[in-house]
């Protein structure tokens, strides 16, 4: 850790200093999935079922299970003809099917973001390529990628799988990306990928979400100033995991917490600066918790970096969207 007398962090007279990077916390994807599923919970009732996690997030999972939401891991725990929510990661073709020939009231909250994924994943295959999507293994997002056209794509999470590939026609080969990614790690994938097939197919825009680099760029305005960054978030959340990641290859601690009460003090211990964030799934009434924490331990000086503002939105479903509904479950940071 810097010395913290250094320049870098001036003396405050002993009071820490929060900086915190924006955008953080919300995207429009993540915002649209939670109002389905609250706005299904007003018009049918509890339960609504939902399909893994509505989004990475403990909890607004906790919230809406609170209000009646059931999550289930797969649609055999699903009653026949009941409502059921696919979460904002995406399912697979045979999961659709399945829930068709259930008689299931489904309401799709897969962020439109990955649905053109899995658009440009059918139109690759369609055309004849072998489609290698770049993502990480087991990821609810992946598996319902590769799931439209499971014969054509293949999975590959570093440089070194790109050097094993061996597709039936080298001149025939695209790729794609999960959503979630660090942008600069997916940088050396793809560098590999277009030195071992001089005639790659790119697809004609950036995979990444728009929220995902906002977040990785909010904190690279910070990172180098703070002696700590915390990322709200939970361990299953790609994106808060990512910006983990960041902040520990630009050489900077940092801790990946799901709420305040999990900051342990001696990870604050001669820590003038922290730096702050929140994964696209993370409500922002989470990081406002942080920052009062912060503050019962010692005076706090709470200064924003924010790059960009968010003007992003996604309309509901067409069956939702004369129902009555409000956002609940978060607040403002």
């Amino acid at each position: 850790m810097d010395d913290v007398s250094s320049d870098k962090h001036p003396d405050r007279g002993g009071t820490r200093r929060i900086l915190l990077a924006g955008p953080r916390s919300f995207c429009a994807g993540v915002e649209r999935a939670i109002e389905i599923v609250e706005r299904a919970l007003q018009a049918h009732g509890a339960p609504v079922y939902v399909r893994k996690q509505i989004v990475h997030n403990i909890s607004v999972v906790e919230d809406l299970a609170a209000r009646g939401a059931v999550f289930v891991e797969e649609l055999d725990e699903v009653p026949d003809g009941a409502t059921v929510v696919f979460s904002a990661h995406g399912v697979s073709p045979a999961v659709r099917e399945e829930a068709a020939r259930r008689g299931l009231d489904v309401l799709d909250g897969t962020c439109p973001l990955v649905s053109k994924v899995h658009a440009k994943a059918r139109r690759f295959a369609d055309r004849g390529d072998t489609v290698v999507f770049v993502g990480h293994a087991g990821h609810e997002e992946v598996e319902g990628t590769l799931g439209e056209a499971p014969e054509s794509m293949v999975l590959v999470e570093t440089a070194e799988d790109v050097r094993r590939l061996t597709p039936e026609d080298a001149e025939r080969v695209s790729y794609l990306t999960q959503t979630t990614l660090a942008v600069d790690e997916t940088t050396e994938v793809l560098g590999a990928l277009r030195e071992r097939f001089p005639l790659l197919h790119e697809p004609p825009s950036e995979d990444i979400c728009y929220a995902t680099t906002n977040r990785q760029l909010a904190l690279d305005a910070v990172v180098a100033e703070s002696d700590l960054v915390l990322v709200v978030g939970s361990a299953n959340s790609s994106n808060s995991v990512r910006l983990v990641e960041l902040s520990q290859r630009q050489g900077t601690p940092a801790k990946l917490i799901d709420r305040a009460a999990e900051i342990r003090t001696e990870w604050l211990e001669g820590v003038r600066t922290v730096g702050l964030t929140a994964g696209a799934s993370a409500p922002p009434a989470l990081v406002d918790e942080v920052v009062a924490a912060l503050g019962e331990l010692g005076p706090v000086e709470v200064e924003e970096r924010r790059i960009t503002d968010e003007t992003m939105h996604f309309e509901l479903p067409s069956a939702l969207r004369g129902t009555a509904g409000s956002r609940t479950s978060g607040g403002q940071s």
